[in-house]
């Protein structure tokens, strides 16, 4: 299983608990920086407080599993920011 379907299943059950879908997670490295974007929606419009909330959720869950050795920055965003 490779980090991103790791990833996908760690945190696919508490986001979709929380009212939103994932539409796509991505680990790239940009600039010399390691992302870690996860691309959600929702019913309705996605706003930056979604985008808090659900880093919300899963920052703790990836602190604690530890699946990336490398530093990277969690990125929460929506489909339309993942598309551009």
């Amino acid at each position: 299983m490779n980090i991103i379907e790791e990833v996908t299943k760690l945190i696919s059950k508490p986001v979709t608990d929380a009212g939103y879908i994932i539409d796509e997670v991505m680990y790239v490295k940009e600039d010399g920086n390691n992302f870690l974007r996860v691309i959600i929606t929702k019913n309705g419009i996605i706003d930056v407080e979604d985008c808090v909330t659900v880093s919300n959720i899963i920052n703790p869950l990836l602190d604690e599993a530890d699946l990336i050795e490398e530093t990277y920055i969690l990125d929460v965003c929506s489909k339309e920011k993942g598309a551009e």
